[in-house]
């Protein structure tokens, strides 16, 4: 904890990630101040919790590390107008995640250091467990080392917001951007709720109720993957029953084949070669289409069926 000793830390932002990093840091002794749109929803929010947030600039011109945790989209903007022009030799400028820098949406000035510090968690989350004393995975990178002590800067902060309680693992900020994308488009995200939806309507178009379907191809999915969690496939196929050992080794393969990994290679190549941040970032309709796929997603049956459930499960425990 050192190298943030007699530094103060901006956290800019206070959202998922911005609240808990910073409680969890202010709750390791070190001297943070919150930097938000003034007036703004996370402002009250922050104030509840016991800090004076202040304007971005001011939070930038304070601080002597500048944590940048606002969304992705709106990084490059709220840097060039606010936060650059209170840089100063010698500063930090710190991110969870590297896609503006990466992908040079942000371009920082030579004399200052850029470092990552990627919890492998949602802040919620990172917050729960370092209030009961544990903590979650993180990944550390260097992008720029003006001081020479960059690396140590990114250390101290993953330690003080609890993650080096559970391992940190060194990186680069293209290895961290490329396979954190790769991860949600065709695993974590898309990957996993194509494979749900798809599982529930072949269930549902064959007659089978939507309530049993929901339950086989969805709910009981965290059981499995806290199972994987815990102690991979292995731990998982001990647990289970012999006939859906032999029917997960045997057919599982023949769903997700040879074609399924070709077009992951796909998507791996696409988010490398740039094109997906041009398809986002770089394209002003981008907005427009996210906010048709997020309601194709509120309008799918399996959407109305689980709420459902859920609604009269949370009864069944009460």
């Amino acid at each position: 904890m050192s190298p943030l000793r007699d530094k103060t830390v901006a956290v800019i932002g206070y959202g998922n990630q911005g609240r808990a990093q910073a409680l969890n840091m202010r709750d390791s002794g070190v001297d943070v101040i919150v930097g938000v749109r003034v007036g703004g929803k996370s402002w009250k929010i922050a104030e509840e919790d016991g800090f004076k947030p202040m304007s971005i600039e001011e939070a930038s011109r304070k601080a002597d590390i500048i944590h940048i945790l606002i969304p992705d989209t709106v990084q490059p903007m709220v840097y060039e107008e606010k936060i650059k022009p209170e840089l100063r030799e010698g500063k930090t400028l710190g991110f969870s995640h590297g896609y503006n820098i990466h992908f040079k949406l942000i371009k920082p000035p030579s004399w200052v250091d850029v470092i990552l510090i990627a919890p492998k968690s949602p802040g919620k989350r990172m917050r729960e467990v370092y209030l009961s004393g544990g903590g979650v995975p993180a990944l550390v990178a260097v992008g720029q080392d003006y001081s020479g002590e960059a690396m140590k800067k990114a250390l101290a902060m993953a330690k003080a917001i609890g993650c080096s309680r559970a391992g940190v693992i060194e990186t680069t900020f293209a290895e961290e951007t490329e396979t954190d994308l790769f991860g949600e488009q065709a695993v974590l995200v898309g990957g996993v709720m194509e494979l749900i939806k798809k599982g529930f309507e072949v269930l549902v178009e064959a007659g089978y109720q939507p309530e049993v379907s929901y339950f086989e191809v969805c709910n009981e999915l965290k059981l499995i993957v806290d199972l994987i969690q815990r102690g991979g496939f292995s731990e998982m196929l001990e647990a289970i029953s012999e006939t859906a050992k032999y029917g997960g080794l045997t057919v599982g393969p023949k769903i997700i084949d040879e074609s399924v990994k070709e077009k992951m290679k796909e998507v791996l190549q696409r988010i490398r070669s740039g094109e997906f941040e041009k398809d986002w970032t770089g394209n002003p309709n981008a907005g427009k289409l996210l906010k048709e796929k997020l309601e194709e997603i509120r309008r799918h049956p399996i959407e109305s069926v689980g709420e459902r459930i859920r609604k009269l499960m949370k009864l069944g425990e009460g």
